[in-house]
């Protein structure tokens, strides 16, 4: 009979697509977990994995047991969950993929559940949006936090949380002024550093350039913005921030924050977590803190 711990193998052999990735999660050895893997396949009479040199992914009967996995991991999470909740102690861990425009809400988030629930541990990590959409759904994420453009509500519940604007962070030696506001197109004239392509955030920005009808002067790009920040702080170049960000952030020596107009654009940042019938205690704690008003 199959145990947990050999679900537990199946879903990080899923999630990593690795061997010897999966088998460090599980804490054993990879010949251990290949032997593991041997093992469920001649229980169950079928091949889980499409044999290779290397991990070429799921068979179909493999992906059908994986989602049976997930639901039977899912419901024992649940119990454990609920019937330390029931001794008026929600705890547990929760992993949340962020998109990096929002990396400064989910800190506040995250300390305002600790508040409520200090025996919850939160754990954040940047992601871009197709990627916290897949890690919901193979397990990695508990929950994200996204856009709201291009989630789709079908698979996903979802909870608006604000309306993302934008601002550009520049060092002061490169500010076309001290105060005031700023437009796209003017931004569009600096030496800017944005996130990759890859990124939502940028296609975002990529859209709104255009429909000013100017082409960014891009001289470097990131997968995060501490280093487009240090760029500005060095003064050399200038980033385009949200707005949330910024004011996480406070004043920077230095550097000058100048709204951004014509257009003025904002995008709508949402909670997302998988459309079960139950939920973890520790998903609801984290749901009702972000939607307190």
């Amino acid at each position: 009979m199959l145990d947990l711990k050999d679900l537990r193998c199946l879903s990080a052999l899923a999630r990593h697509k690795h061997f010897a990735r999966a088998a460090l999660e599980c804490g054993i050895s990879q010949p251990a977990f290949s032997m593991r893997i041997r093992r469920i396949e001649e229980r169950l009479q079928i091949s889980i994995v499409k044999r290779a040199n290397r991990f070429q992914g799921l068979t179909e009967d493999g992906m059908m047991i994986m989602r049976h996995a997930r639901s039977i991991m899912d419901e024992v999470e649940i119990f454990e969950q609920e019937f330390r909740s029931s001794k008026g102690d929600v705890s547990g861990s929760l992993k949340i993929g962020v998109i990096p425009t929002a990396a400064g809400y989910a800190a506040t988030l995250l300390a305002a559940l600790n508040r409520d629930h200090p025996n919850i541990v939160g754990r954040i990590e940047s992601a871009s949006s197709l990627a916290i959409q897949q890690g919901l759904e193979d397990g990695r994420y508990d929950a994200g936090l996204t856009y709201e453009d291009g989630t789709p509500r079908d698979l996903l519940q979802i909870e608006p949380l604000y309306e993302e604007s934008y601002v550009l962070m520049v060092p002061e030696a490169l500010a076309p002024r001290s105060e005031g506001t700023v437009t796209w197109a003017e931004a569009a004239e600096l030496p800017l550093t944005l996130l990759d392509p890859s990124m939502q955030n940028r296609r975002i920005l990529d859209q709104v350039f255009d429909l000013a009808g100017a082409a960014p002067r891009v001289i470097a790009e990131t997968s995060g913005f501490a280093s487009a920040i240090v760029m500005v702080v060095q003064g050399l170049a200038a980033t385009v921030l949200p707005g949330v960000l910024s004011q996480s952030l406070g004043a920077i020596q230095g550097t000058v924050i100048l709204p951004l107009t014509e257009p003025v654009v904002e995008k709508t940042v949402c909670l997302i977590t998988g459309a079960r019938e139950t939920s973890l205690p520790t998903i609801e704690a984290l749901r009702a803190v972000a939607t307190r008003d």
